[in-house]
């Protein structure tokens, strides 16, 4: 997930929390949210 920017995964996760995407991707997005430390900007 290196290859994503920043914004490009902040909208990948929105967007798969609005469809109602596979749990285990989201969870993976959040994951990697975290790491870039940019999860906190949803919750």
């Amino acid at each position: 997930m290196n290859e994503l920017s920043n914004e490009m995964l902040m909208d990948t996760y929105v967007h798969a929390v609005q469809l109602n995407l596979d749990d285990h991707f989201i969870l993976l997005l959040e994951k990697e949210l975290s790491r870039r430390n940019l999860y906190h900007f949803y919750h």
